[in-house]
């Protein structure tokens, strides 16, 4: 039987003991048993540097002291979490053991990772894809109108990939979706994506069953959502050089709203976020834009140059 090899000496005996646990009990892998040796070496030498006690008497106190310490140095955030992992796999080990009576790292939080910012077109480039000449016929029509939709109304994949014919008033130029914790939102459906919806559902075949589905295969079937995703991504390389994703128009459509109208908690009710902080992470993509805002609107902003 292929068993996993031991990992290299531990001076501890503790760690030796746990990473024996975790070698032979729970058969981790030799990499995952390394990245565990070498974040409790890190903790042991720690303690060694600065004289303090034993893993029974170890405290909060002291552990928020190391992971101060290895932040500063610059580990990253999730580097920081998995260090905290699997300091309290240690210590329930050790609780078992009968080698320690609590575990101090149980309510220790690693630094949140920062979150990425989405990737977006800009508006020049939306347009480009937008606007690049696609086929005339059954298939061009309706990708024409998937591309101009979710660019028009900031749709996630799930939404306009469950959207019905029914949803669609094109004469008020609304669309209603489904989202997240299935909450229902009315969206304004703009004239080019109305005018491209319009040509779409003249030739969409009819199957005459009361719940259609906006978007179907030549087969006449919903299109799935990695469908979708496939023929965004084909014309993405072939309109703009590159790969393009439903959540990158969403993106750019948030984006492009924010800069244009300053109004967060308008954009926040378009995308349907539950919690405006979600919202807010697109304010980190157009600061430019807002101080010039700024420049323009506020009383104390603009001031006649000294003579």
């Amino acid at each position: 039987m292929k068993t996993t090899p031991e990992p290299a000496g531990v001076a501890d005996p503790d760690i030796s003991a746990f990473l024996d646990h975790l070698r032979i009990e729970r058969r981790l892998s030799p990499r995952t048993l390394e990245a565990y040796r070498h974040d409790l070496l890190s903790l042991d030498q720690h303690r060694a540097a600065r004289d303090l006690p034993g893993w029974d008497r170890l405290d909060t106190q002291h552990l928020r002291h190391f992971i101060a310490s290895q932040h500063q140095q610059g580990l990253a955030p999730r580097s920081l979490q998995r260090l905290l992992s699997a300091i309290r796999s240690f210590y329930r080990f050790l609780q078992r053991e009968g080698r320690a009576q609590q575990n101090p790292a149980l309510d220790l939080r690693a630094p949140k990772a920062a979150r990425p910012l989405p990737r977006t077109l800009d508006a020049d480039l939306a347009t480009q894809l937008l606007d690049s000449p696609g086929e005339d016929d059954w298939l061009g029509r309706r990708d024409q109108a998937m591309l101009e939709l979710f660019y028009s109304s900031g749709l996630r994949l799930s939404e306009l990939a469950g959207l019905d014919v029914s949803d669609l008033d094109l004469s008020q130029g609304e669309v209603r979706v489904t989202g997240k914790g299935n909450k229902t939102r009315v969206l304004p459906v703009g004239r080019q994506a109305r005018r491209a919806l319009q040509d779409w559902l003249s030739v969409r075949p009819a199957n005459g069953d009361s719940a259609q589905p906006l978007f179907v295969s030549q087969r006449g079937s919903a299109l799935t959502p990695r469908a979708i995703q496939l023929r965004l991504r084909r014309h993405g390389v072939e309109r703009i050089g590159q790969h393009l994703h439903p959540h990158m128009l969403r993106h750019s459509f948030a984006s492009h709203m924010l800069e244009s109208s300053g109004d967060l908690r308008a954009v926040q009710e378009l995308l349907g976020h539950a919690d405006i902080s979600t919202t807010q992470i697109y304010t980190h993509l157009d600061f430019q834009h807002l101080a010039q805002v700024y420049d323009q609107a506020h009383p104390r902003a603009k001031r006649k140059a000294d003579k």
